[in-house]
């Protein structure tokens, strides 16, 4: 039964009401008012969690995310995923986590995944993984893409909050894909090409004003300063090897 999560989905919409979030979204009609169906959503910032839900919501569902297992193993966001039902992965070994995600797309809930697996701080599509594909075929339900466009303003990774009034968010949910699995890396290529075409219509539809030239939340091939996605990878390269440096240390 759920209590907390339609609770948090009226505190959103109050939210978005109260700081004048304007939510532009499109497609919604692609998500079934029944049955089991995977949304595979990009991801630009910590609160797309909140905003991915959204559709779902509008459709009269609950959407069920797949993250990482160290947020559940959090003594505050441990306990508040696992009263929303959402699915613990481990990134190192994630079959398990991909087995009660597709238990669950059977039982026909809404399951959504970020198939780049981390925030993009370029704000483009990184490369994904073949989880996505994987788990819909598994499971024989529709694998839908959904694009979000400027919850990056809000919170994202390296930059401080900014909950500020005035600010549009863009939400496009495209064209269920019915894939087979049969060749993961191929429907997964289609799935990312889906996906950078409705990022790149999201943005070029976006409210000038909300993106002048210079902007840090903007990519490069925009006209902003953010990272480019070889830029960007090469940081998380780096940052993922200081983290393992700290954990070897602890260990030790």
């Amino acid at each position: 039964m759920d209590i907390v999560y339609p609770a948090v989905i009226k505190a959103a919409r109050a939210w978005f009401k109260l700081g004048d979030v304007r939510i532009r979204a499109s497609g919604e009609e692609h998500i079934p008012e029944t049955g089991g169906a995977l949304l595979a959503i990009n991801h630009l910032s910590f609160v797309d969690y909140v905003i991915a839900g959204v559709p779902g919501a509008d459709r009269g569902r609950l959407t069920r995310f797949i993250a990482k297992k160290e947020v559940f193993e959090h003594k505050v966001g441990g306990p508040v995923m696992r009263s929303f039902h959402h699915i613990a992965i481990d990134r190192a070994d994630g079959a398990e986590g991909m087995r009660i995600a597709a238990d669950q797309l059977r039982d026909g809930e809404l399951v959504g995944i970020f198939p780049e697996g981390t925030i993009s701080q370029s704000f483009m599509i990184k490369e994904i993984k073949t989880g996505a594909v994987r788990i819909a075929a598994d499971a024989g339900v529709p694998l839908i893409p959904v694009v979000l466009w400027g919850t990056q303003r809000f919170l994202t990774k390296g930059r401080s909050a900014d909950f500020k009034r005035h600010k549009t968010i863009g939400i496009t949910v495209g064209e269920p894909m019915h894939v087979t699995g049969e060749d993961p890396v191929a429907e997964t290529a289609e799935l990312k090409s889906r996906m950078e075409a409705m990022l790149d219509e999201l943005i070029r539809n976006h409210p000038a004003e909300e993106q002048p030239p210079g902007s840090w939340w903007l990519p490069k091939a925009y006209g902003g300063t953010a990272p480019t996605l070889e830029e960007a990878a090469a940081a998380y390269a780096e940052e993922r090897r200081l983290r393992a440096e700290r954990k070897a240390a602890r260990d030790q």
